[in-house]
């Protein structure tokens, strides 16, 4: 089942994304059970008819929340300008940003457990997320390349792996805020524990590949 972004004229483009974001907001503070589409549909200013016009029910109105927000984060990612850095400085850099998306947003990390959780229970299409990992793979796999080639780092044989290590690590303190803090012994959602995790992380993953003493 398609859950692509809709075509429309741009009056229901923008009435179609104030839509979206009023669900995202829904669907990260009350998860895809507790969400109503006639409380969606009332703030966002809609009628819940409309909403099932264009998207048929609840799952795929969420579907097409997690493709928006898979782009925008991923699009992000992508766009960052970190060729012209040292390859360590552009390592951290992206990683920063990585751990920044989740800090500066509010909803994303209860999204991401949220779609986590659908995805594993549900036969969902492929999305967004799926179609743009492997340009972000390959951003980084520069990135890697370009270290191992100054002797920065060390070879990293699978870019991939270690994509996927350093978003697990980046967001670990969002996604799964509650052990991590026990772990921690600091709230991860607090400017301390997001201090903290944001420094530790980001130093623990360009470490793992670091051939230099001080990669800071």
């Amino acid at each position: 089942m398609n859950t692509s972004p809709v075509r429309t004229e741009p009056n229901k483009r923008n009435t179609l994304n104030r839509l979206l974001e009023v669900a995202r907001q829904e669907f990260s503070t009350k998860g895809l059970s507790g969400a109503r589409i006639e409380e969606i549909a009332r703030e966002a200013g809609v009628t819940k008819q409309l909403v099932y016009h264009y998207y048929g029910s609840k799952e795929r109105l969420f579907s097409a929340v997690l493709d928006e927000s898979s782009h925008r984060i991923m699009a992000e990612l992508i766009a960052l300008e970190v060729e012209h850095l040292a390859p360590t400085l552009a390592l951290r850099e992206i990683l920063n940003y990585c751990f920044d998306q989740y800090m500066k947003d509010p909803f994303l990390g209860a999204l991401a457990l949220e779609g986590i959780r659908y995805h594993d229970a549900h036969d969902t299409p492929r999305n967004m997320f799926a179609d743009l990992t492997p340009a972000l793979a390959e951003k980084f796999d520069r990135i890697l390349q370009r270290g191992a080639q100054s002797g920065e780092f060390k070879v990293v044989a699978d870019p991939r792996l270690f994509l996927a290590t350093a978003a697990l690590l980046t967001s670990g303190g969002f996604t799964n805020h509650y052990s991590m803090s026990v772990l921690i012994g600091v709230d991860t959602r607090s400017a301390q524990g997001m201090q903290m995790w944001r420094q530790y992380s980001v130093d623990f993953i360009v470490s793992s590949i670091s051939l230099t003493p001080n990669p800071g």
